[in-house]
């Protein structure tokens, strides 16, 4: 399996070092990576994560298997969606899901209407 790990911060360093250690693991990629990732995958340059159809491309071209979307930013971007839509698998929520972590107004706004206490 070729897998695309998204990101460059310690939780992306510990997927990383997690998803390399399986025996299904073919090809794995990490963008934008840092030098810890590097140690397990290697790293993409001259792709943006905000260039949603140059990565989609670049998946395809690489036969990626598999993308983990770390960062808030491309899940609220709606990366996973578009990923989805090309028929390459993702983790990580939708654009509407991931609105919860990414627009603290909108969670507090859902809760109020849904009767979710909150802190204040």
């Amino acid at each position: 399996m070729n897998v695309l790990l998204l990101g460059a911060g310690g939780r992306e360093h510990a997927l990383a070092w997690k998803l390399a250690q399986s025996p299904n693991m073919g090809q794995f990629y990490a963008l934008p990576g840092n030098p810890g990732i590097a140690e397990h995958a290697e790293i993409v340059e001259g792709v943006a994560l905000s260039a949603h159809d140059t990565l989609v491309n670049w998946c395809r071209a690489h036969a990626i298997d598999l993308v983990v979307v770390g960062p808030e930013a491309p899940l609220v971007a709606g990366l996973v969606d578009r990923l989805t839509e090309a028929g390459i698998a993702a983790f990580g929520p939708t654009a509407a899901a991931a609105r919860l972590e990414g627009s603290k107004l909108f969670t507090k706004e859902l809760c109020r209407a849904h009767g979710i206490p909150t802190a204040a």
